[in-house]
């Protein structure tokens, strides 16, 4: 995990297509200029960071479901609930759940788990932009084979794009 990079998700461990679920891992840096300021001496991570972890995890289960074809961009966080704090070196355990896809938009509920315990969960809406609109589909292909989406895929049985 990057924070300031906004790289949110360390590997992809599984993903079900058909269950429209995917499983992710991520480990907080020890060290991070996010902690400088939240908070001096009692450094955790932000909320919006858990977010934004949640909707990376959300958006690479979409990226796999519609097979590379759109981008999924957070539109909505709803009913979002922060439940424990999350400190340096915490392994974080992600689950996103497909909900709706269809007619550019996108719902997924996810939630993350530290230890066994409930750190945050949130209903997400992302809009899906057609790749052939943005000039961005290799760096977004590259960031998911990095983080194992397209061996999750290919583990799951399903053909990689």
């Amino acid at each position: 995990m990057l924070l300031e990079y906004f790289q949110m998700i360390d590997r992809v461990e599984s993903i079900d297509l058909d269950a429209g679920r995917l499983v992710a891992r991520s480990v907080v840096p020890e060290a991070s200029p996010v902690f400088e300021g939240h908070f001096p001496g009692y450094p955790l991570v932000p909320g919006v960071l858990l977010i934004e972890t949640m909707a990376q995890a959300s958006g690479f289960l979409v990226l796999a479901k519609t097979g590379f074809a759109a981008m999924p961009f957070l539109m909505s966080v709803d009913t979002a609930k922060m439940r424990s704090f999350v400190e340096p070196n915490a392994v974080l355990d992600i689950e996103a759940f497909l909900e709706h896809d269809g007619s550019g938009y996108a719902v997924t509920k996810a939630k993350i788990t530290s230890d066994g315990k409930k750190v945050c969960d949130a209903q997400l809406k992302l809009k899906t932009v057609p790749f052939s609109q943005l000039p961005i589909g290799d760096v977004v292909k590259r960031r998911a084979d990095e983080v194992g989406l397209s061996a999750a895929i290919a583990a799951n049985g399903q053909p990689e794009t």
